[in-house]
C-alpha cells in the first residue's frame, strides 16, 4: 500500500518557521530599509525551508519575493509597480536591487487559487453555519460568529457584577 501523505500537523513546524522568518524579514525591512542583505538571506532561508519540506506557499507571499535575488519586494523601497495596459492590463513589479521584472494579468473577473477555493466553499456552505476562512502565513486573527456571543456573554457577566 502506498504512503499516507503528511497532514498539517506534521508541516505545523516548517509553517511556522515560515512565518517567523517572514516577519522577521518585513519587520527588519521597515525598521531599517538600508538592511537588504540581511532581509535578504531570510527570504533565501525561507524558499528554501518550502522546498526542502514540498510546501506550497500562499500566493501574496509568492508575490512579494524576488525569484533572482530572493530580495523581499515593498513597493517603493525595494520595488517599483507600474500599471501598463498594451493587450490586456498588467500590474509590472520591478525590483530595485536585480532589476527582476514581474508581470501580473489584472481582470476584474480573476481571481486567484486560494481565493477561489475559499469563495467556492463560501458558496456551498448553509447560511447557519459559520464561514471557515483560510489562514495565510501573516495570522490573520479570524473570530467565529459563536466566539463574539460568548465574548459578549461575558462583558455582560463582568459589568452585571460591578455594577452590584
Amino acid at each position: 500500500m502506498g504512503r499516507k501523505k503528511p497532514t498539517l500537523a506534521a508541516n505545523k513546524d516548517a509553517f511556522t518557521r515560515i512565518n517567523f522568518l517572514y516577519q522577521a524579514a518585513s519587520i527588519t525591512l521597515a525598521t531599517n530599509p538600508r538592511n537588504t542583505g540581511l532581509v535578504r538571506f531570510y527570504m533565501n532561508s525561507l524558499t528554501s525551508v518550502a522546498q526542502k519540506n514540498v510546501l506550497r506557499l500562499d500566493p501574496s507571499i509568492k508575490r512579494t519575493v524576488c525569484k533572482k535575488c530572493h530580495s523581499l519586494l515593498v513597493p517603493g523601497v525595494t520595488c517599483k509597480v507600474r500599471t501598463k495596459a498594451k493587450r490586456e492590463c498588467h500590474v509590472v513589479v520591478t525590483c530595485l536591487c536585480c532589476k527582476k521584472v514581474k508581470r501580473f494579468l489584472s481582470r476584474e473577473d480573476y481571481a486567484l487559487w486560494s481565493e477561489q477555493n475559499s469563495q467556492a466553499a463560501m458558496k456551498m456552505q448553509p447560511v447557519a453555519q459559520p464561514s471557515k476562512q483560510k489562514l495565510s502565513l501573516k495570522e490573520k486573527q479570524v473570530t467565529l460568529p459563536q466566539e463574539d456571543e460568548k465574548q459578549a456573554k461575558i462583558k455582560q457577566t463582568n459589568e452585571d457584577s460591578t455594577q452590584n
